[in-house]
């Protein structure tokens, strides 16, 4: 058994005779490895059965006191060493105030005194707190230290809902290939008997849509990640984020072009209204844009609005003020006509877009989200960096255009 740990806090850490940090955390890991011993030896009797001699429990008892006694000292030391930065034995750390009024031109001043006091303190004599976190992060000199709060403190996230519109679908190919009606000539009719049958006619269409990629990546240091377990997963969160939010804009405004995915609204249909509404209000386009996308003969099953018009749909009011659509105190869910209101900044501010999303588009995911991490190519590994890659593959097939209506809110000029 080594010394007791009372001879040892009867040394005072930087004076005469003291022991430094290091000398006691080696005997703390001594009366550790002790402490384990016998724990060990304890068990082992214990599973077999024998009885705990009197002489084991005690020996156990005085190594479990040391080891706290050594720990308590332990961290009275590290306090000491903080509180006298430098680790200068026997010199005493003296505050600002206390420099000021121990200083000769203190002593020597009256009320009545009319002068200034310079009194210096040098860098080493202040605490030093150094943030190492990331880059942009640079060392600050305070009395004290600042509170962490925990976790990342992330900018706000878009809430994504074009996908969930749409059918979902799956492919293993490259593109997908879909036939469809473009014509269609209805020449049916009552027929005399021996007389000629009329014909009618139909005609098609080949169409591609090709599977397209949507990815980033980012850079980190390997330490970094580990170091900071809960990083990765805030990075994995953020690629998939990113990716989402692409998808939602390449599914509603992607022009086909290059890698780009043709989405809906530049292949939906202008809006025209059948009938003639005098003093129409956006409530009233939107209804004739529903059966603008009925009379194509597939009912429509959805808007997709940007948050400032439903906003102001909802504000809408009658001539007694009574609101309309909202209802300010208890709230309600975002439908108008009957169908549910998709509320998305990828959508331009008074645009609107209609159409039976559930039948007339379906989404073909090819390779669902990946995330990668890889220290492969030779800068990572050289570096000690990694690469956090993100990536999905998918396609947008649009059956019929002519389902999806768009146009403007308020029309121009009104």
């Amino acid at each position: 058994m080594q010394k007791n740990a009372n001879e040892y806090g009867r040394k005072s850490a930087g004076g005469e005779g003291g022991e430094d940090i290091v000398e006691l955390g080696k005997k703390l890991t001594q009366v550790m490895d002790q402490v384990k011993n016998f724990g060990e030896d304890i068990a082992q009797k214990m599973s077999s059965g024998q009885q705990l001699s009197q002489e084991l429990k005690d020996n156990t008892d005085k190594a479990l006191t040391e080891m706290n006694e050594l720990k308590a000292r332990l961290t009275e030391v590290e306090q000491k060493q903080v509180r006298r930065p430098g680790g200068d034995e026997g010199q005493e750390h003296k505050t600002m105030g206390q420099r000021v009024v121990e200083s000769e031109s203190f002593k020597g001043m009256d009320s009545s005194a009319r002068k200034s006091i310079r009194v210096g303190m040098e860098r080493k004599d202040l605490l030093n707190v150094t943030a190492t976190v990331g880059a942009g992060v640079s060392p600050s000199n305070s009395l004290t230290i600042a509170d962490r709060v925990a976790g990342i403190i992330a900018p706000p996230m878009r809430t994504m809902t074009i996908r969930d519109l749409l059918m979902p679908g799956e492919t293993g190919a490259s593109a997908v290939e879909f036939v469809r009606e473009t014509g269609y000539t209805n020449n049916a009719g009552m027929v005399a008997e021996g007389a000629a049958k009329p014909k009618s006619n139909i005609t098609f269409d080949l169409k591609n849509a090709p599977v397209r990629t949507i990815a980033h990546y980012f850079k980190a240091s390997r330490q970094l990640l580990d170091d900071a377990k809960g990083l990765a997963s805030y990075i994995d969160g953020r690629a998939q984020y990113g990716l989402r939010f692409k998808e939602e804009q390449q599914l509603l405004s992607g022009d086909g072009t290059g890698a780009n995915i043709l989405g809906i609204l530049p292949q939906a249909s202008a809006f025209a209204a059948a009938i003639t509404i005098a003093g129409a209000t956006p409530i009233d386009r939107l209804r004739l844009a529903i059966l603008q996308a009925v009379l194509a003969e597939y009912p429509a099953s959805g808007f997709v609005l940007n948050p400032i018009d439903w906003a102001g749909i909802e504000l809408t009011k009658d001539s007694e003020g009574r609101y309309i659509i909202a209802q300010p105190v208890n709230g309600g869910i975002a439908r108008l006509w009957g169908l549910p209101v998709a509320e998305t900044q990828a959508i331009a501010q008074n645009t609107f877009l209609t159409g039976a999303f559930n039948l007339a588009a379906q989404i073909y995911d090819r390779m669902e989200i990946e995330v990668l991490v890889s220290t492969e190519n030779e800068d990572d590994f050289v570096k000690n960096m990694v690469t956090i890659r993100a990536e999905e593959r998918l396609a947008l097939a649009v059956y019929r255009p002519e389902a999806f209506v768009t146009g403007q809110v308020v029309p121009s000029g009104s």
